[in-house]
């Protein structure tokens, strides 16, 4: 096959696209919704803060094999989570809203961190620390895995106010969705604020393990409609 046919033949291909590319990762906000809700149900119910030694080894000890599997699907969720606010500041930049999107780099980049460092105590549990008779150690880790997804609140808010906002500023949303944007916004970011010691308002309770995530995904949603219903502009940077 001569040097030209090969070259013709990668012209052609879908993959040498960039508008390919450019669907694929504002895409990635669903993928990861996909990722998480599968990941979510295969881990299963993290036993909640101040649970008992034996109720710890009997979840993380017992489940090993689930939660190792979920932790991978689990960072295939990260991964595309990532990806998805990498298409998120693009879509900014050109639309003019660079501080916005660059907001949307800092506070995906944190909120990644925190969800990869959650993955990786429940892991490690799973795979050997749990088994190991060190109670007191075990239950430290898992109260200190409840209070990062509280305190997550706050980079999920900034990364929700980073597309909501820019996309306003941008002309690229209504007036009655932006103002959806900040509602979303306050309820993600008074999740921040859940240290009752039981209830509804707890580190375990339901607005963290349910309510605030509930929103967040809609609101992701809406990102993602946004992103994939406006043309991208043609660039070679995918």
């Amino acid at each position: 096959m001569s040097a030209s046919t090969i070259a013709k033949s990668s012209s052609t291909s879908p993959y040498a696209n960039s508008a390919f590319w450019e669907r694929l990762w504002r895409m990635s906000g669903i993928n990861f919704l996909a990722f998480f809700v599968i990941a979510y149900f295969l881990y299963g119910y993290q036993p909640p803060v101040g649970a008992t030694a034996e109720a710890l080894a009997a979840f993380y000890d017992g489940n090993r094999t689930r939660i190792l599997i979920a932790t991978v699907i689990s960072g295939l969720a990260v991964l595309n989570f990532l990806w998805f606010a990498a298409a998120l500041r693009t879509a900014l930049a050109d639309a003019g809203q660079g501080g916005w999107g660059a907001a949307a780099t800092a506070s995906s980049a944190v909120a990644g961190s925190l969800l990869l460092l959650l993955f990786t105590i429940g892991a490690a549990l799973a795979y050997s620390i749990a088994g190991s008779g060190q109670g007191a150690f075990v239950s430290a880790l898992n109260d200190f895995a409840w209070a990062c997804v509280v305190l997550s609140s706050f980079p999920r808010g900034m990364f929700i106010m980073s597309s909501a906002f820019g996309f306003w500023r941008a002309g690229l949303i209504s007036n009655s969705l932006f103002t959806a944007g900040v509602v979303v916004v306050v309820l993600t970011v008074l999740g921040g604020t859940t240290w009752l010691s039981g209830g509804v308002w707890a580190p375990d309770g339901a607005y963290t393990r349910f309510i605030s995530p509930l929103i967040g995904a809609l609101w992701l949603l809406v990102v993602s409609w946004v992103l994939l219903t406006r043309s991208p502009p043609t660039r070679a940077g995918w």
